[in-house]
């Protein structure tokens, strides 16, 4: 088993087949061929057909009761055989070169880890003025969104996910493996050829401007005023419209 794709999904029933159809796609154009890739979604305690819509489609299915997105990113590390393990957001959708990408970028032994970073599905202006914001500290720290990667030991050394961090968490993650990999003259990178595709749901169900003032909120949070950091999470990502 070359690579293991981790799919943290709550109640995700609605957005799962079409990245499971990507899935399928970037399968049939890998040139370790389909068995080298296994598909795992950790199923955070949802209360949709989304563990058994996973299962029928073909995927393992472990089951997380532990309501953080970092421990279900966990709970499906730890049921991983892959060499690599790659974690997918469940509402995104792969790019059908992902898996050879990532092979390419990993055989040269001079990258600890990455992420394939994104498009989204539409733009808007809203969307591009955050995207704006974002894009300077992306190319700075060389850490991305869409599908992270690494090599399944390397995950392990370091823990995995910290499952205190309600969010962010990816972040961190890669800040723990860009220290790893400069022990060993090693580097993140964000890879290209193979963006995965964003959902920009976040932004139809809050507005086209909310990112600036969540940005604000945690800020504000940090500082020790306005609401906690924990409150603003469950709101933002442990109490969806779904």
């Amino acid at each position: 088993m070359r690579f293991s794709l981790v799919v943290p999904a709550y109640n995700e029933a609605r957005y799962l087949p079409r990245l499971l159809d990507s899935v399928d796609a970037a399968l049939s154009r890998h040139r370790g061929g389909p068995s080298a890739v296994e598909v795992i979604v950790a199923d955070n305690a949802s209360t949709d057909d989304t563990g058994v819509l996973a299962a029928e489609r073909g995927c393992r299915v472990v089951r997380v009761e532990k309501r953080a997105i970092a421990a279900a990113r966990n709970g499906g590390a730890r049921a991983a055989a892959g060499e690599i393990v790659c974690f997918v957001d469940a509402d995104m959708r792969l790019h059908p070169a992902t898996f050879d990408r990532i092979d390419d970028v990993l055989a040269g032994g001079r990258v600890v880890a990455g992420a394939t970073g994104v498009r989204p599905e539409r733009w808007s202006l809203g969307f591009a003025a955050t995207w704006a914001l974002l894009i300077p500290l992306v190319v700075a720290t060389r850490m991305d969104t869409g599908v992270v990667f690494c090599r399944r030991a390397d995950f392990e050394s370091i823990g995995g996910y910290d499952e205190t961090l309600l969010f962010a968490e990816d972040v961190d993650l890669l800040l723990r493996l860009r220290r790893l990999g400069r022990t060993r003259g090693q580097r993140l990178t964000r890879m290209r050829g193979a963006k995965a595709i964003a959902s920009v749901r976040k932004f139809d169900e809050h507005g086209e401007w909310h990112y600036f003032a969540l940005v604000l909120r945690v800020a504000v949070s940090w500082l020790g005023l306005g609401r906690g950091a924990r409150e603003i999470a469950e709101r933002y990502w442990y109490r969806p419209n779904r």
